[in-house]
């Protein structure tokens, strides 16, 4: 079983594009709704939920584990795979060389939660990959709200994306990475807003082919994922308008199990 958290419907962005690219796969999925977002806490706190999502998951037979909230992937990986031996996939890492691998000018921005820019890690390994890219970051924090309660077409979420990318336009930046897994269902106004010239970089669907990637070269751990085309969704709360978005995220319905860890 694939293991794949997020602390609300953003993840489900990543689990759509696991279904995608590896067919057949099982999948187990926890979305901490009850404490989302994880963007305003202290790194102790995600860490600390970090680690009691990745628990619960290998609880459910997990055999790997993907981060699938940008705000974990920038403060809890190193915490994550110094206790647990398990495979630990994050969303950060395979966006930014995909950005690096597209980019025509080496000006990259990127959009995320203020506990996402704040850390500074897509510039840290940004300028480790290529030490003369020039990298703007704009926290965006109203975003992660807007998208769990499902206002993904109304024209205050296209006035509010427009002032966020503002400062990144005046850059001149030529790609864009959505550092955070909730942003993907906004992508059609950000893309609109941003301007045709920028390359929009989606973490969801950059880390769903490094695991592909990574279990083509391992096929000892590929053979302990079972294959029988289930996916289980978790959640530590539940509101009407969760399930009625997860369901468009998927594409699909599906049914949702609460659990409080």
């Amino acid at each position: 079983m694939i293991g794949i958290f997020d602390s609300g419907i953003g993840g489900l962005t990543v689990v759509r594009a696991v279904m995608d690219r590896l067919p057949g796969y099982d999948i187990v999925y926890f979305g901490d709704i009850a404490r989302t977002p994880y963007g305003n806490k202290s790194p102790e706190t995600v860490i600390e939920y970090s680690r009691q999502n990745t628990d619960f998951l290998i609880r459910q037979g997990a055999k790997i584990i993907v981060m699938a909230c940008n705000t974990a992937s920038s403060v809890a990986t190193e915490a994550l795979k110094e206790s647990c031996s398990l495979p630990i996939f994050e969303v950060i890492t395979p966006a930014v060389t995909h950005a690096l691998s597209v980019t025509r000018k080496s000006i990259i921005g990127v959009i995320g939660t203020r506990a996402t820019i704040e850390s500074g890690i897509y510039e840290k390994k940004i300028k480790n990959k290529n030490p003369g890219a020039s990298v703007f970051s704009a926290p965006c924090p109203l975003l992660v709200p807007l998208v769990e309660e499902g206002w993904l077409k109304r024209p205050e979420t296209r006035m509010i994306v427009k002032k966020y990318l503002h400062p990144l336009k005046t850059r001149q930046i030529d790609t864009l990475i959505l550092g955070c897994t909730h942003y993907p269902l906004l992508k059609p106004i950000i893309a609109h807003k941003i301007g045709r010239r920028v390359t929009v970089i989606d973490s969801s669907t950059t880390i769903a082919d490094d695991i592909r990637s990574f279990l083509d070269a391992s096929p000892d751990i590929d053979a302990t994922l079972t294959k029988n085309s289930t996916a289980v969704f978790y959640v530590s709360d539940i509101t009407k308008q969760f399930q009625k978005t997860a369901a468009a995220v998927i594409r699909q319905p599906i049914h949702l199990k609460t659990i409080r860890l």
